[in-house]
């Protein structure tokens, strides 16, 4: 859309992504297969409870005892708008204050679990307050491009994290009695043209990439609500694309729950109700319910169509409406210290050279520089905007914290947003330039300015502006003690001034407790242990959708097909300035002891990690696997399977867990038109980033059987490859030839040549080799061979694989 206290972060359950092992239940009975209210209903009512009331309620029928739902963005916190008669919409203002929490781009940095379930239920203790039913989030579309301008909203370039973080905010929200709203379902990668454009996708990436994290919430946690996105995917609107609504988000993954659109993105109310959708947003006016209307009396829409969505609507009306319940300013104080609390697990410490930080809060002065000290972004603009109960600003914290140093201030640059707008850009870079000569250390605040990146626009670059590197140059010049810290809600490059600075804090957006954060972090009062969920570039021309994003003529290409993020800059062997899973600590950690077992339902990978350094802190351990060097399709060097955090002190080791399904292991496999195990043998990895592996191991895993029919038509290639078939062609040759050689055998760049010609082709050209007629025999073995759905049930096994 343009748009109670629970468990703490170290519960057994919080951190681990066993928290990822996917259920294997079977989806929960349709709560919305037989309503006998829907019976008392006029067509015209039925109608009517296809849309909305409000911008934000949904319409109730007091006879039949259905009552409104009042819904809310947002992901990081509560927007709570109110109607506004004249722009509706457009006007995006938030009435009430709510808590500002750090949003999705710094929460995806945290890997924390535990984390993103408290937030998510302090949420949700403030909507029930303000009578809210329905939150509009979270958001776990993945980061096909740093040019998006919403990614400050999304969580990663990876779907395992976007699922573990994404998963865990359903279950807070759901677990206090408020309801999430799994969003924007599906492939909503681009603002640029958003409306209209189709995500023109192979099967294999969409299932492997841009729809994982929704088919794995989706099973796992069972969303109250999916909300439509506005593209549409190969050339058919969301809104009506019934294979996506029905035969896979309901068919195959069992969803149970309400699809309702993203707003103004239902363009034909009857199609969209025939393909899936249940609710409209906003209303029309009744322009399109008098159309849903018109389609039943005109037998143009079937009218056990509409039943069928009511009965789901009033099933999301009676689960969801809820009355005003607590004090929300009571809940304000507590909220804030849970949002400093996220926020400290959120900051990435990408570079310390010469451990130049912590600073010491007791001696020296301390120069900070940048605007964006005094005048914090913590939020991106949009839908999302929440109207914070406080902000903490990162100068005053500083000074708050500095114990004996002495923390000086100069803007350095101004900001459109900022308190001196209209200053003489020279001169503040003067008076910065002049106070770092004379300062012990330099903390420099970088970042975009809020005009830069939003919902509703795409960016059209990565750097910092012109005038910030420009003055970091002069500062670095004057002080080499310099600490950047940067401000952004989209991914910015720091090659190559990053080289000339010794420490540098990628800050993100960090909700309105993140001033205090940083201060922590900077004066060592936190050790930081975030964790890069994305890949910082060298250069915007490096990244695998370069080419083809954002699209033209309303088509966008996906040609990196599963090569996203880290998957596609390791593939292409390209140099990255920090890559995905990076962040230093002020401690250092060793890697050791790694141990895999098969488990029935997949298996369990241990590492112990020892805090080798002088302090207490916290290590994201990531777990990942790289395919059989033999493999068959084209796979990443390597890819995230999981994930756990552990808290050492100093000196401290522990052994941690973290366990994952064999069908994770699955490619999405056209010929067989679904997943399939490749058999081989796989190197399990421990490793602080993608690309600093500790300890690794090689584990056989036997492959599923393939399920695919084999004919003529297939290559000599895919016999080869095929467990029956090609011992099969193998065996049926060799009796063939007799005591004659075979020319497939005694030369080897005839059969190299050959693996990618039909057999039937073969058949042809090589007169006497073997005939069609062998070939249509060897079709019928190969099918009596195979057992039906084999390998399914390994597949089923994880709950991620729906296509098999």
């Amino acid at each position: 859309m343009p748009h109670p206290d629970l468990p703490p972060a170290d519960s057994p359950t919080a951190d681990s992504p066993a928290a990822a092992a996917l259920s294997a239940e079977s989806p929960s009975a349709d709560p919305t297969a037989a309503d006998p209210t829907a019976a008392e209903l006029t067509l015209a009512e039925k109608a009517s409870l296809t849309s909305g009331l409000g911008q934000m309620t949904t319409k109730a029928i007091a006879h039949a005892g259905i009552p409104s739902v009042t819904m809310s963005d947002g992901p990081h916190g509560l927007r709570l708008q109110g109607d506004d008669p004249e722009n509706g919409q457009l006007a995006l203002r938030a009435v009430a204050p709510a808590t500002c929490f750090p949003p999705a781009v710094a929460l995806g940095s945290s890997w924390d679990v535990g984390l993103a379930h408290r937030v998510a239920g302090a949420i949700a203790a403030e909507a029930a307050a303000h009578g809210i039913g329905v939150v509009l989030g979270p958001g776990v579309n993945l980061k096909r491009s740093p040019l998006c301008g919403r990614n400050f909203e999304y969580f990663s370039e990876d779907p395992v994290v976007s699922a573990e973080l994404g998963g865990a905010m359903v279950r807070g929200l759901q677990d206090a009695g408020v309801g999430a709203t799994l969003k924007h379902y599906a492939a909503n990668n681009q603002e640029t043209d958003r409306m209209r454009v189709s995500a023109d996708i192979d099967e294999r990436p969409l299932r492997e990439i841009y729809l994982r994290a929704f088919e794995r919430i989706v099973r796992r946690d069972r969303p109250w609500a999916v909300m439509c996105a506005y593209n549409g995917v190969n050339g058919v609107p969301l809104s009506e694309n019934t294979r996506l609504l029905t035969d896979v988000l309901r068919g195959e993954w069992g969803f149970d729950g309400l699809v309702m659109s993203d707003w103004g993105a239902v363009r034909n109310r009857v199609a969209a109700l025939r393909a899936g959708l249940d609710l409209e947003m906003p209303p029309t006016a009744g322009r399109t319910d008098r159309e849903v209307e018109a389609a039943v009396d005109g037998g143009e829409l079937d009218a056990e169509v509409l039943n069928r969505s009511v009965a789901r609507l009033i099933a999301f009306a009676r689960r969801s409406a809820r009355p005003a319940s607590g004090d929300a300013d009571a809940l304000h104080a507590r909220h804030h210290r849970l949002a400093g609390e996220a926020a400290d697990n959120c900051v990435v410490l990408l570079k310390n050279d010469g451990a130049l930080l912590p600073l010491d809060p007791a001696a020296g002065t301390v120069a900070v520089i940048g605007e964006l000290a005094r005048t914090p972004r913590y939020q991106g603009g949009g839908s999302s905007q929440v109207n914070a109960t406080r902000v903490d600003v990162p100068l005053d914290c500083l000074r708050g914290l500095a114990d004996g140093a002495v923390v000086e201030f100069a803007p350095g640059y101004a900001l459109p947003d900022g308190p001196d707008p209209e200053a003489d850009p020279a001169a503040l870079a003067e008076d910065a330039v002049r106070l770092a000569a004379g300062s012990d250390t330099v903390v420099l605040f970088l970042g975009l300015p809020r005009q830069d990146e939003s919902e509703g626009y795409d960016r059209d670059h990565i750097d910092l502006p012109e005038a910030q590197v420009a003055l970091l140059r002069r500062v670095v010049a004057a002080n080499p003690r310099v600490a950047v810290v940067l401000s952004n809600g989209g991914v910015v490059r720091t090659a190559p001034w990053d080289h000339d600075v010794p420490a540098l804090v990628e800050g993100w957006l960090l909700g309105q407790a993140g001033g205090g954060a940083l201060a922590r972090v900077l004066f060592g009062a936190v050790n930081p242990s975030g964790k890069l969920a994305e890949t910082v570039p060298v250069r915007l021309e490096d990244g695998p959708s370069f080419l083809s994003f954002p699209g033209a003529k309303g088509h966008v290409r996906y040609g990196e097909g599963v090569f996203v993020g880290y998957r596609g800059y390791d593939a292409a062997r390209r140099d990255v300035g920090y890559p995905f899973g990076h962040g230093l600590s002020y401690t250092t950690f060793a890697y050791r002891d790694l141990v895999v077992d098969t488990t029935p339902e997949g298996f369990a990978v241990h590492v112990t990690v020892a805090n080798t350094g002088g302090r207490a802190g916290r290590e994201v351990v990531q777990i990942y696997t790289a395919p059989p060097a033999a493999s068959r399709v084209e796979r990443a060097v390597r890819e995230l399977r999981g994930f756990a955090s552990v808290t050492l002190g100093a000196g401290e080791s522990r052994t941690v867990t973290v366990e994952f399904a064999r069908a994770d292991l699955a490619y999405h496999s056209v010929r067989d038109d679904g997943w399939r195990v490749e058999g081989g043998t796989y190197r399990f990895e421990a490793a602080a980033s993608s690309r600093d592996v500790r300890v690794a191991v090689d584990v056989e895993v036997a492959g599923d059987a393939p399920r695919a029919r084999l004919t003529a038509r297939h290559t000599l290639g895919e016999w080869l490859d095929h467990p029956v078939g090609g011992p099969l062609l193998m065996a049926r040759l060799a009796a063939l030839s007799g005591d004659r050689p075979s020319p497939l055998a005694d030369n080897p760049m005839l059969l190299r040549a050959a693996v990618g010609v039909p057999v039937e082709v073969i058949a042809d050209f090589a007169q006497g080799l073997i005939s069609q007629e062998a070939l249509r025999e060897l079709e019928a073995e190969v099918a009596a061979g195979v057992e039906p759905g084999a390998g399914a049930a390994g597949n089923a096994a994880s709950g991620n694989v729906g296509g098999a």
